[in-house]
């Protein structure tokens, strides 16, 4: 599952669930960015046809020449997802669910006809993120170019690499729909911050592979599906997200130097917490259950029994709303966190901690 020329504070909350995109399954894509269609004059009443220039023809072809080359299948224990080749000495990026619990596994380049062996770098669920090594680099390996996640705008076209269905190097195409959004994969599971939202479909497959502009960069990997339960729990058709491509570089640097994470960049409030439920049985905030004295939680007059209802004026019902409050800001920031004490109101100015 993401900017403008200066970043922009993560929108709320969608109401809608996420799915994870594992194992076998398709992609999907969507719209336009730079080039305006050209109309033919309407005749007989009829509206004006759109016409594809042949300068976004071109670029189309030429993105795709560029960077499918770096788009690798990756067969797991469980089925398949996809990677993107990081650098020259074998690195391989991925989302974390497409590897699971796995350490080794096959790599079939976008150039070769045979897989090639890998095994696990690190893994960081808590963004979603890992990376791969390739035990044998081949001499024709393609780095993909990392684009600046600043300059990514609403509008923007975009394509989808990746191998939906088993279907190696898939192409599809869309627009970006929104940036800075937050996400969770689920109650329990990791709450991904500052994500780009997007109108190409992400199906099971196209995890771990490339969402890339018509400069050929890559500016995000894309991760999540949107479900809707309007739907029978069925794919939104159009709304997918992308872990921003300034994430992964970050992330997957430290990964590839130190064998795990050792700044994650998430902000934190230093509690356990759990969901309470008030009147009618609905969730009603986060209730804290320990408060560590030099946490920053604690340092600001929280303690164990408070009740979370809002951070910053984001509304917080349960302990994924707080997670998705808290994924809008960083380490450091100050923040003014909305609680309930035994039946009265209170605020906090809370200066973040990492989590």
């Amino acid at each position: 599952m993401p900017h403008r020329p200066s970043p922009a504070r993560p929108a709320a909350a969608l109401p809608i669930a996420l799915a994870l995109v594992t194992a076998l399954g398709g992609a999907g894509c969507t719209g336009p960015e730079n080039a305006a269609p050209h109309t033919r004059q309407a005749t007989g009443g009829r509206a004006p046809a759109p016409t594809v220039s042949g300068e976004l023809q071109n670029a189309y072809e030429e993105v795709v020449n560029e960077v499918l080359p770096s788009v690798v299948q990756i067969t797991t224990a469980d089925g398949l997802g996809s990677g993107v080749v990081y650098d020259d000495r074998g690195h391989i990026v991925t989302n974390a669910h497409v590897l699971g619990e796995g350490e080794r596994f096959e790599v079939l380049l976008a150039t070769g006809q045979q897989a090639e062996r890998a095994e696990l770098v690190a893994s960081y669920p808590e963004q979603d993120l890992a990376v791969i090594e390739l035990e044998d680099v081949p001499d024709r390996l393609r780095p993909a170019t990392f684009g600046d996640s600043s300059k990514v705008e609403v509008g923007q076209i975009v394509l989808a690499m990746g191998n939906p269905l088993g279907l190696s190097s898939s192409v599809t195409q869309g627009i970006v729909s929104a940036v800075g959004r937050s996400v969770s994969e689920g109650e329990g599971q990791a709450t991904l911050g500052n994500m780009v939202q997007t109108s190409a479909a992400i199906n099971p497959g196209n995890s771990g592979g490339a969402l890339v502009n018509l400069s050929g960069q890559v500016i995000g990997i894309p991760t999540l599906a949107a479900r809707d339960p309007g739907l029978g729990g069925g794919q939104a058709p159009g709304i997918g997200f992308a872990i921003p491509a300034s994430t992964v570089t970050f992330l997957a640097d430290q990964m590839i130097e130190h064998g795990r994470v050792v700044d994650s960049g998430r902000a934190a409030l230093g509690v356990s917490v759990r969901t309470v439920l008030g009147e009618g049985f609905e969730p009603a905030g986060a209730a804290v259950v320990e408060a560590p004295e030099d946490g920053p939680a604690a340092r600001a007059g929280i303690r164990a029994g408070d009740v979370v209802v809002a951070v910053s004026g984001d509304e917080v019902t349960d302990v994924v709303t707080l997670s998705e409050a808290l994924a809008a800001h960083r380490p450091g920031d100050r923040v003014e966190v909305t609680y309930e004490r035994n039946g009265d109101r209170r605020t906090a100015e809370v200066t973040l901690g990492e989590a």
